[in-house]
């Protein structure tokens, strides 16, 4: 399979993990899912008192750099060692 298949079933994964991931992961695939589909973080970054976009915007700013394939790949093996438990 190449890896934008993979991704795609990674996704598709995600929504049904045996068990729900802490909020750090969470926040772990949401960055790699928007690295992987936008590239760097773009906007400006959201105020203190939104504490979700906040650190949802962090945490994507965070893999600043990081290339679409590596965040794919990164992506698909988190989502595959939740899939294991």
């Amino acid at each position: 399979m190449k890896l934008q298949e993979l991704f795609e079933l990674a996704q598709a994964d995600s929504k049904n993990l045996p068990e729900r991931p802490d909020n750090l992961t969470l926040l772990k695939i949401y960055a790699l899912y928007k690295q992987a589909g936008s590239g760097d973080a773009t906007g400006e970054q959201p105020a203190m008192t939104d504490f979700v976009a906040r650190a949802k915007w962090d945490a994507w700013h965070q893999l600043a750099g990081l290339s679409k394939d590596d965040a794919m790949q990164q992506y698909v093996d988190l989502v595959n060692d939740l899939k294991a438990g």
